[in-house]
């Protein structure tokens, strides 16, 4: 009954944790190092690039501003005011081109068409801000470089509809994971979220993940 109940204070007293983001990609990267987020409160917000912005100022801008919608969102929360809030803004640049989401067909195909036999640099900007509403951000840089890709593979990959909703229009965790000749650098990066910038961040603001790998531990034993 005693351990019953410490379990119950630990629970109750648990730091929450509110993900910027509807991405099943980000919520089952998040699984694997056992978290789950309490809440996902995606942010609505316009990620067009600025003249002459820069890949990594952009996607320092957007994650931070995912961020504070968020944060905005759950500050009347009784539930998830004192959350710690976490976002990400993903880009593919060649260079200082940046290779948005496709928005449609034509735009997916000249983005591979791009890629294809060349290298690449996939940017994301990981923003934390804590219940005392500091703002910490992390940029992880990988560089991946496609094999030639013809003609025939691009249209049947463009006919799987994959790349909707990617930037560069493409998933290394999908069919576009046989274009992929080298990768120096974080995958998980390029998947959608830097799990191992992530856990340090998380680590660095004392938000105990080690106590969820426990408590996963757990349920995988029963």
């Amino acid at each position: 009954m005693a351990r019953e109940r410490a379990s119950s204070k630990a629970e109750i007293e648990r730091p929450r944790l509110v993900l910027a983001s509807a991405s099943p990609r980000r919520v089952t990267l998040l699984a694997q190092i056992g978290v789950t987020p309490d809440a996902l409160r995606p942010a609505s917000i316009d990620e067009s690039a600025r003249r002459g912005e820069m890949p990594r100022a952009l996607v320092t801008r957007l994650a931070k501003a995912k961020a504070e919608v968020a944060r905005n969102q759950i500050a009347n929360d009784p539930d998830l005011a004192d959350s710690y809030v976490l976002a990400a803004d993903t880009v593919v640049a060649m260079g200082r081109k940046i290779l948005m989401k496709p928005a449609h067909v034509e735009e997916a195909m000249a983005s591979l068409q791009l890629l294809s036999g060349r290298t690449h640099k996939v940017q994301t900007c990981v923003c934390l801000i804590t219940p005392d509403d500091r703002v910490r951000t992390k940029i992880v840089d990988t560089r991946v470089r496609f094999r030639y890709i013809s003609r025939a593979e691009l249209e049947s990959y463009i006919a799987s509809r994959e790349w909707r909703g990617k930037a560069g229009g493409y998933a290394i965790q999908g069919l576009a994971g046989c274009f992929v000749q080298r990768l120096i650098g974080s995958y998980t990066n390029v998947v959608g979220l830097p799990l191992t910038e992530v856990v340090a961040l998380l680590n660095s603001e004392k938000f105990p993940i080690q106590y969820n790998w426990l408590r996963y531990a757990e349920v995988d034993r029963a």
